[in-house]
């Protein structure tokens, strides 16, 4: 569930409220009583941990792999006993 702050137009109380996504706004200062509360844009509080895809995947160093690397021009590439093209070659 996420936390939704709210500041008291009327005395300036900030107020966190834990709220699902469907629940109504809140109106009611919990200081003051005033019905003046305003729902406060704040920033996203969420973290990747762990070995998911965001670790494994994109903390690199923005630099591509080797294997991504072009061949260069007249450079054969290598290939597996198992290819077509190299049995025709070592016949």
């Amino acid at each position: 569930m996420p936390i939704y702050v709210y500041r008291c137009d009327d005395c300036g109380h900030d107020h966190e409220a834990l709220q699902k996504m469907s629940d109504p706004v809140l109106r009611t200062c919990p200081h003051c009583g005033h019905d003046a509360l305003a729902k406060q844009v704040s920033a996203a509080a969420f973290q990747l941990k762990g070995n998911g895809w965001y670790a494994t995947d994109f903390r690199g160093s923005g630099k591509p792999a080797e294997a991504s690397k072009p061949a260069e021009a007249g450079a054969a590439a290598p290939q597996c006993a198992s290819c077509p093209a190299a049995a025709a070659s070592s016949d």
